[in-house]
């Protein structure tokens, strides 16, 4: 038989830990917590870029940031895009849960990714005349497509905005498709290296394949039935 003290020993541990698991939960679940996680990788560039570090190359700062901006603004893209389709391929996963509900955060993570690369692109052109001069080339105009189109869904992404619009909202966010093609092309021809692009956008290409099947498959199954 247990004594008193024993039991009341128990109580206590048995009532501490669940609070202590709830604590580090609603921490790791607070928008703060997110939006620092999201935000670390920009430090270094920040830090960078108001230092004015030397480049070994004798590059400017702005042209060496360039790409480490758009290179995670192209992967937060990818992430927010490619949650549905794993959410539907592991639908117990947890993770995966917790992750479409954070959805938007990535969203408008790459938003301000690609905002930091455009304005760097601009400060390192230095000039209207310059910027217009190469606008047509495949490489930029892509660029600049896929950024309007983070701009639109960015101002939409408010819980107000999507009350608002009702069904529209919908019709507006399947622009991140066309979004995600301009930002593959821009990354391509800019660089011209097509590897590390295809690093990033094939297994997104891969799973948005395997969500069509998914939706589409079992219905003309059904038909041809």
């Amino acid at each position: 038989m247990r004594s008193k003290s024993t039991d009341c020993a128990f109580n206590e541990r048995d009532t501490i830990m669940p609070r202590s698991l709830l604590m580090v939960r609603q921490f790791l679940d607070h928008r703060y917590f997110i939006w620092t996680l999201l935000a670390l990788p920009s430090v270094p560039m920040i830090v960078a870029l108001i230092n004015g570090t030397p480049v070994p190359d004798g590059k400017p700062i702005t042209e060496m940031l360039l790409h480490p901006t758009g290179e995670f603004s192209a992967r937060f893209l990818v992430i927010t895009m490619a949650l549905t389709p794993l959410r539907m391929l592991f639908p117990t996963s947890g993770f995966l849960r917790w992750m479409m509900k954070r959805r938007r955060y990535f969203g408008v993570a790459a938003f301000f990714y690609a905002l930091l690369h455009t304005l760097l692109y601009i400060v390192d052109m230095g000039s209207l005349r310059a910027i217009l001069g190469e606008f047509l080339a495949l490489g930029i105009w892509t660029g600049w497509l896929a950024m309007l189109i983070f701009v639109s869904l960015a101002v939409t992404s408010t819980d107000a905005a999507v009350r608002k619009l009702g069904t529209h909202w919908k019709t507006l966010q399947r622009t991140v498709y066309i979004a995600a093609v301009a930002t593959l092309l821009h990354w391509i021809f800019v660089h011209n290296n097509i590897g590390p692009a295809l690093v990033h956008f094939v297994p997104l290409a891969a799973l948005e394949l395997y969500r069509v099947a998914k939706i589409f498959l079992p219905k003309r199954e059904t038909q041809g039935a």
